[in-house]
């Protein structure tokens, strides 16, 4: 929500009258003076600005009355110190205080979803960065959002298989509930969010494979659909796809035991297994490289579907404190915890072999790929736990 600055008001004052914490007020304004003039616009997260029309015998007193607000917030969104000379106006600017989660987690998530969802998550919470970190095959931006200025810096990538996309819903559903816990001083599971933004910088990348997510759920609908039908076999159901638009499987592409991987998976391009025909072939998986890479993080969670059970370790080139952080994420979701499987090229593989430390592959739920919408709750609920635990331990 946008105000206008008034005469002789500080950041200090606004971040008082809206109740949000003064360093969201200036990293949403990129303000690093922590002085403001009369006449700039200003950002104050957490809220949207609403018209509403006067009933007869209303006035700005008894908005502010019913509505629980501070008289000054009608003041300053109306243009006016007077009460009365408001009260004979047929509308009204109101600040409403957005606290409900609005991620669509009711129909298939595609990339069309997630975008919406990011610009009006950046719209309400201008304090989050965001960044372009690369391209799919097929020209999509693959998006990285960032939260916090922490100097632990943790990160969770989901959707790198396409049919996995309800992951993407469910890491953005914590992002909007952890970004309205922290502007609003709510509490999640009873912790407390606001030491976290100044200790941790959070790393989302919600949707790594959006050309494999929109094919999955829309069917082919691409330029070249006669191609990827033949690669789908010549079927033109695409819910079991998990690879990207070249039927190249992205979690196949990371050089650690690529090569072992490559004999074990399929030979041609298709659905799923394909590893390609050299590790970091794929734009996206590239793309997730070179961040991790140029980052450098503390600890990574790749989030895929399904099993309920989180993977750990490779080749013991894991730290030892691997093992702790495993054993917190299985007690506060009920997930089984798995050291070693003999799957590799995986990006959790990868990221362990690389930088020797930890890292997680987390399988949301039970059943069969694409997993029904019913089960979004209680995945929701379990995986909650250990999204914070990355952020606490």
């Amino acid at each position: 929500m946008k105000i206008t600055v008034r005469e002789g008001d500080t950041l200090w004052y606004y971040s008082q009258l809206f109740d949000v914490p003064l360093q969201l007020v200036l990293d949403s304004n990129n303000n690093t003076r922590k002085s403001i003039e009369a006449g700039e616009e200003l950002e104050i997260p957490g809220y949207i600005k609403k018209e509403i029309n006067l009933d007869k015998g209303e006035s700005l007193w008894s908005i502010a009355t019913k509505r629980h607000l501070p008289l000054d917030s009608l003041f300053l969104l109306n243009g006016s110190r007077d009460a009365d000379s408001i009260n004979e106006k047929s509308t009204l600017f109101i600040p409403i205080k957005v606290s409900k989660s609005f991620i669509q987690s009711d129909k298939p998530y595609d990339f069309n979803t997630l975008n919406k969802d990011i610009r009006r998550l950046t719209a309400i919470y201008p304090f989050i960065r965001q960044e372009t970190i690369g391209h799919s095959v097929l020209g999509k931006p693959i998006k990285e959002l960032n939260v916090g200025n922490g100097p632990k810096k943790v990160h969770i990538n989901a959707a790198m298989h396409a049919n996995e996309w309800i992951t993407a819903s469910v890491i953005m559903t914590f992002l909007n509930d952890y970004l309205g816990a922290l502007t609003h001083r709510k509490t999640i599971r009873g912790l407390t969010m606001a030491p976290f933004y100044d200790q941790v910088t959070l790393s989302i990348v919600p949707m790594v494979n959006p050309d494999g997510v929109d094919l999955s759920i829309h069917g082919a609908d691409v330029e070249d659909a006669r191609k990827v039908i033949e690669l789908n076999h010549g079927s033109r159901d695409f819910s079991i796809w998990k690879a990207n638009i070249r039927g190249i499987d992205l979690n196949d592409q990371f050089p650690a035991m690529w090569e072992e991987e490559r004999k074990e998976g399929e030979s041609d391009p298709g659905p799923r297994d394909y590893g390609g025909e050299k590790p970091l072939s794929e734009p996206e998986a590239l793309a997730l490289a070179d961040l991790t890479k140029r980052k450098n993080f503390d600890r990574v969670i790749a989030i895929h579907t399904q099993g309920e059970v989180i993977y750990w370790g490779f080749n013991g080139q894991e730290p030892p404190e691997t093992e702790y952080i495993v054993n917190e994420f299985s007690r506060v979701s009920g997930y089984d915890a798995e050291r070693y499987v003999e799957s590799y090229a995986g990006y959790k593989d990868w990221f362990e072999q690389e930088f020797h430390k930890p890292g997680f592959t987390l399988e949301l739920g039970k059943g069969e790929n694409p997993l029904p919408l019913t089960q979004f709750h209680e995945i929701y609920q379990k995986s909650l736990g250990i999204f914070l635990a990355h952020l606490y331990l």
